[in-house]
């Protein structure tokens, strides 16, 4: 049976769908069948990260809607055998979504896989809190910015009200993932400190994934960076979350100001 995990933020833009596609291959490749889902109907975007967009014929709307098997809307990644997509709809709206279809389709999935990693769409809107509901498990995406923490804080309230698990009165395990952290200018007071992010939102933190050209090129070409540069910094930090996630005890990786310029000066020298 299935674990699964919602991906989730209420602002757009602070990396869910990369943290989505980065966990997921992060997981594959340690050996767990994974399928990642797109909640985001009407935009779809997480076929592009995951380099798929063209091997798609059926969506998710169209096995809620029973218009097609969930067999046939799986996308099986030719990269790692235990990965699959399942893939949104771009011509469909976020309205199509049923409750009774969606719970259909995650008792599913549940079945076939050890891990189901939703990607929400941004905001709290339907898309959002369906793709919330049947999770066990969430990952709140946070920028190091005012608005994106206040929009996480707004997030974490709906998931402890309205998910099956909240209408169980069972507790949601959640962690905090903070994205595009620069370490030189949370000092100089242009972002967010870490201590000053965790002391709002009071979720645990599973990973720091810093500021990094990495994470854009791995998009560009179809790929998860876990994938795309393993040895990458960001990579490793999802690599880290994934053993985090599975209950194994990993010494959290801050990125740190001093770390960077020692390494711009390794490479001028090299260069």
């Amino acid at each position: 049976m299935a674990k699964v995990l919602v991906v989730t933020s209420g602002k757009g833009g602070v990396g869910k769908t990369t943290t989505t596609a980065a966990l997921g291959a992060a997981l594959a490749q340690q050996g767990q069948s994974v399928c990642v889902v797109d909640f985001d109907v009407g935009l779809r975007n997480l076929d592009l990260v995951m380099g798929a967009e063209r091997r798609v014929v059926y969506d998710l709307i169209n096995v809620v809607q029973g218009d097609a098997k969930l067999p046939q809307a799986l996308i099986r990644d030719k990269r790692l055998d235990g990965l699959s997509l399942l893939p949104a709809s771009q011509t469909r709206d976020k309205d199509a979504l049923t409750d009774a279809g969606v719970a259909r389709v995650m008792d599913e999935l549940r079945d076939k896989f050890d891990w189901v990693i939703c990607d929400s769409p941004a905001g709290i809107e339907r898309g959002a809190t369906l793709a919330m509901r049947h999770a066990d498990v969430a990952v709140v995406v946070c920028n190091p910015e005012v608005s994106s923490v206040r929009d996480s804080d707004r997030i974490i309230g709906l998931l402890d009200a309205k998910t099956a698990r909240a209408e169980k009165g069972e507790a949601m395990e959640k962690h905090l993932i903070l994205t595009r952290y620069e370490p030189g200018r949370a000092e100089r007071g242009e972002m967010l400190r870490i201590d000053d992010v965790l002391e709002i939102l009071s979720i645990p933190l599973l990973a720091v994934v810093p500021e990094s050209e990495e994470v854009l090129k791995a998009s560009n070409v179809g790929s998860p960076v876990t994938l795309n540069n393993p040895a990458s910094a960001p990579a490793r930090a999802y690599a880290d979350a994934v053993r985090r996630l599975k209950g194994e005890t990993v010494a959290m990786v801050i990125p740190t100001e001093r770390r960077s310029l020692m390494s711009k000066l390794f490479q001028r020298r090299a260069a």
